[in-house]
């Protein structure tokens, strides 16, 4: 059966998607790579990145294209449409400064975590917490935070759609487990990874409540795995459950 015109065009637009994705992965990328990962004809991949060139979305340096700053807009709009991502941006910097680590505000969106704000810290370390990364829910602290305050059958929903994928040889990856740490995390308040998203990197999480009684999202705070530990680690803890509250005070009042 012949495609229609309705399939066609998702399929172009999905192709359009993909390419954006491939040019922010590679920080830029030629209309033959671009065609052989994609599986596509070259004249394909050269249309649609000159499509993308001619709106500005796309920039052309030599031979390889790159992200045009007119996503910078709408970035920009995306992080700032909920006023209440105001407040966490204070908090995440608030965080930051008083834990002296690299501190992350994060939504889900998906079923993923959602970086929106990060703060580094006077002894932060760089763990590729960009804003806009999206990471796995169950293999992050502030993800583990925001699971474990989520509707049972949304939970379910997200481990049937995502998996459990392993990213390092101590990510949580059997169902069971996953449900037996989330109800540990409800019981002491806070969430914990153990070097399950990045080797040597450990992290702690507080989940932030909506007004409406909904997980809004989740403050973390992350370091060395050699330094996030005894008093210092509890020091940290302290302050991240202290700030979350005050966030959540802060929603709650606005």
């Amino acid at each position: 059966m012949a495609e229609n015109t309705t399939d066609r065009t998702l399929k172009t637009t999905v192709t359009t998607l993909r390419i954006i994705e491939l040019l922010k992965e590679r920080d830029g990328s030629g209309v033959t790579d671009i065609a052989r990962e994609l599986d596509i004809a070259p004249s394909t991949a050269h249309n649609h990145l000159s499509t993308l060139e001619s709106q500005e979305y796309a920039i052309k340096e030599g031979d390889e294209y790159h992200l045009g700053l007119r996503f910078l807009g709408l970035g920009n709009f995306v992080q700032t449409r909920n006023r209440l991502f105001g407040k966490a941006e204070h908090y995440t910097n608030v965080l930051a400064e008083e834990s002296e680590r690299r501190s992350i505000f994060t939504v889900e969106e998906h079923g993923r975590g959602v970086y929106i704000y990060t703060a580094p810290g006077k002894h932060g370390v760089w763990t590729q917490s960009t804003v806009g990364k999206r990471v796995y829910l169950h293999s992050t602290a502030s993800g583990k935070a925001i699971l474990a305050h989520m509707p049972e059958e949304r939970i379910h929903e997200i481990v049937e759609d995502i998996g459990l994928p392993r990213e390092t040889e101590r990510t949580i990856d059997e169902r069971d487990d996953l449900f037996a740490e989330l109800d540990a995390i409800r019981e002491r308040g806070y969430s914990l990874n153990a070097e399950e998203q990045i080797k040597g990197v450990r992290a702690v999480g507080a989940p932030v409540m909506g007004p409406d009684g909904d997980v809004f999202g989740a403050l973390s705070v992350a370091g060395p795995s050699n330094r996030m530990k005894g008093e210092q680690f509890d020091h940290i803890t302290e302050v991240l459950l202290g700030i979350a509250e005050e966030l959540e005070l802060s929603i709650a009042l606005s």
